[in-house]
């Protein structure tokens, strides 16, 4: 089960908006739904998977948007994760997540035929690609440090609880509480 909210920082405190995420297929249509959704300077995503992963896209008017993300590996196997683990986040060259000519069967046989080679090998490497993302928080630690939430606490948070606890120490909790 999924959550996702818009928390927009106006001149009067936090103003909360639940989300559809249906039709964002990439980080730059998250992005400009966040600057659709409000005028505001300073607008925050926030979106969780229930006790498996939780993620935060800040985007400060025109600037690139910032991201943090709980768990990597969790957050992979999941279409909403994908949209925010970004090749730059990863620490990857654009494009890696595709096949590259080293990791294809280039062995000349044609599908169907045998390879008389041992699959052992080719086995191993998809294991060791399933597993190319740790399960460790990646993207900017420091991303709520200006708003009250400091990098050593965002790395406490437990994913269950996460959200609401990023909002609470926002001034937002009520606001969010509102839209879940």
């Amino acid at each position: 089960m999924y959550f996702a909210a818009l928390l927009a920082r106006t001149e009067d405190g936090w103003e909360a908006s639940d989300t559809e995420l249906d039709d964002v297929e990439s980080l730059s249509d998250l992005t400009d739904l966040a600057r659709e959704a409000s005028e505001a300077d300073t607008v925050l995503v926030l979106i969780e998977q229930e006790d498996a992963w939780f993620g935060v896209v800040r985007v400060d008017g025109e600037e690139d948007p910032r991201i943090y993300v709980s768990d990597a590996a969790a957050a992979a196997r999941s279409s909403y994760g994908e949209i925010l683990l970004t090749d730059e986040l990863l620490g990857r060259d654009p494009g890696d997540d595709d096949a590259d000519l080293d990791s294809l069967d280039l062995d000349g046989t044609e599908d169907g035929e045998p390879d008389n080679g041992n699959d052992s090998d080719d086995d191993e490497d998809e294991i060791v690609s399933a597993d190319a993302v740790s399960h460790s928080p990646v993207g900017d630690r420091a991303i709520l440090a200006d708003l009250g939430v400091s990098e050593k606490e965002l790395l406490s948070l437990d994913e269950g609880d996460a959200l609401s606890t990023i909002a609470d120490a926002l001034g937002a909790a009520e606001v969010l509480e509102t839209v879940r």
